[in-house]
């Protein structure tokens, strides 16, 4: 039999947090030059095994042996002297500070002078120059990260752990924001390490990809060992099935005869925003309908959803919800209207990391029903919990408490609380702008499901997403967002994904073909 060289190798980890088990004796190891696949729904564990990897958790009990050695915990320093790095999903680079400089944060390179130590800047520039070339960042290294795109700082991120030398890369969602020829440019550089012996963990809930990009696939789910195939031997499904234990549906249709397909729920007139980023955009949601939009990146799907909510300012154009006019002045004022947003980027703009469970769900009904502008009636301890309470239940929250801290919570268990606040401010009309963004399908498929019977409820919903199979399996019409206009609104029947994709590409006009 082949000697397989394990680069790491972690024995019956188990880890508890305040007496809850977040992981029960878990066996995980990698493998020269191989990229192992980890899969799991959000909350099955699979960060909290990378950050004891990384050495940001200790483990309850277990051991990990690394180079011949075993450790009952390590620390973030045994980790890196060990050859591991971690390249998280928020990325961790530094905007204020340049390409080269970013290389070096906590790792400067020093030379001798006189008996003094000083930074080799020389060899700085000598290493920052190769390694950028071979994760294919072609930039000034003396430019500000601030001014890299997406793609280019998951690539200095990379070339960060070269710096160190590491043996172990961990990636965790490293293709949520990149386009498919940046998730092309991303795989040809893992190809290249993996060909010089690296072993990379590669975490993703985008299941297409690992069938590219794995060797090997292990799957959690709610803190247990399901299995470890290997990529080649599995089909998609069976992973679905091993990480759900239970049947995703392919389609989301209306579950309610009785709503008034012609009645008008939301319409926009004219929406023109200042940059040009939404130009004259006229569209109408029945009621019992999912209005979907699609489009390539940069299309001004998301600009457009922001000057409907008011988030940013419209040159001209007007919104009614149920027949009355409004005017889409600001996030507040929409609040008030009955108008919910939950934002692409939950991180950023969806939460409050300051405030616990119930605090987050229970900020906007209080937002939506408090007076003098606001500043009356924020407080109300009661309503508080029964609001946490309640969309606790409904939405399927896995957390130990309402109390527990939204940053405590996997992806998709925060995209529910995102959620749950606009429940509880009874929301007429929701925008939902890349719901899935980051989530697994098992999540996906609850959110799916939400989404319809809210919409069976008689809410408005519109959905933005860069995924085309979601767009089709949920809406019941797609509108296709191109150069800030719509090109064409096509029915459930008739949309494809070929469809779709031809009139996004096409200079022409379809019709006129």
């Amino acid at each position: 039999m082949e000697n397989i060289e394990k680069l790491v190798e972690m024995k019956n980890i188990t880890k508890k947090f305040s007496g809850v088990t977040a992981l029960d004796n878990i066996s995980f190891d990698v493998r020269k030059g191989e990229v192992h696949v980890l899969l799991g729904e959000n909350g099955a564990g699979k960060s909290t095994l990378m950050k004891i990897l990384s050495g940001a958790y200790q483990p309850t009990s277990g051991s990990i042996n690394l180079k011949g050695k075993d450790y009952n915990q390590l620390t973030p320093k045994d980790s890196y002297e060990n050859g591991i790095s971690i390249i998280y999903q928020e990325l961790s680079v530094i905007n204020e500070l340049s390409v080269q400089e970013n290389l070096f944060v906590g790792k400067l390179p020093t030379r001798k002078v006189l008996g003094v130590n000083l930074v080799d800047y020389k060899k700085m520039k000598e290493v920052a120059e190769v390694l950028t070339k071979k994760v294919g960042l072609h930039r000034d290294l003396n430019i500000f990260v601030e001014e890299l795109s997406i793609c280019e700082k998951q690539q200095l991120e990379i070339a960060k752990s070269l710096v160190s030398d590491a043996d172990i890369i961990i990636m965790d969602e490293p293709t949520t924001s990149l386009t498919q020829e940046e998730t092309d440019q991303l795989f040809a550089i893992i190809r290249q390490l993996k060909s010089e012996g690296k072993g990379i963990v590669y975490i993703s809930h985008k299941l297409k990809e690992l069938k590219e990009i794995g060797d090997r696939v292990t799957v959690l789910k709610d803190g247990t060992y399901v299995g470890t195939r290997e990529v080649k031997d599995v089909e998609v499904k069976d992973l679905v099935s091993m990480m759900v234990g239970r049947e995703i549906k392919s389609k989301y249709p209306s579950n309610n005869p009785e709503l008034d397909r012609t009645k008008t729920i939301f319409e926009a007139k004219n929406i023109t925003r200042y940059d040009g980023k939404a130009k004259n955009v006229s569209f109408k949601l029945q009621q019992g309908e999912i209005l979907g939009f699609a489009g390539l990146i940069g299309s001004g799907r998301s600009e457009l959803m922001n000057a409907v909510f008011g988030a940013d300012p419209i040159k001209e154009g007007s919104i009614s919800l149920f027949g009355k006019e409004l005017k889409p002045k600001s996030e507040y004022i929409s609040i008030k209207n009955g108008i919910a947003f939950v934002t692409e980027n939950r991180r950023e703009t969806g939460f409050f990391h300051n405030f616990d469970i119930k605090e987050n769900i229970s900020i906007l009904p209080f937002i939506k029903n408090s007076k003098l502008g606001g500043t009356w009636g924020l407080i109300n301890s009661k309503m508080e919990k029964k609001y946490a309470d309640d969309e606790k239940k409904k939405l399927n929250i896995k957390c130990s408490s309402i109390n527990q801290n939204i940053t405590e919570l996997s992806g998709g268990n925060q995209q529910k609380v995102i959620l749950g606040k606009w429940m509880a401010a009874e929301s007429s009309l929701i925008i939902f702008d890349e719901p899935t963004k980051g989530i697994d399908v098992g999540s996906k498929s609850e959110i799916y499901t939400l989404m319809r019977k809210l919409s069976d409820e008689g809410k408005g919903v519109l959905m933005v997403s860069s995924e085309l199979p979601e767009l089709l399996a949920v809406c019941d019409k797609i509108a296709v967002f191109k150069n800030g206009e719509i090109a064409e609104i096509l029915s459930a029947d008739e949309a494809t994904e070929e469809k779709i994709m031809y009139i996004l590409t096409h200079e022409g006009d379809m019709k006129n073909d």
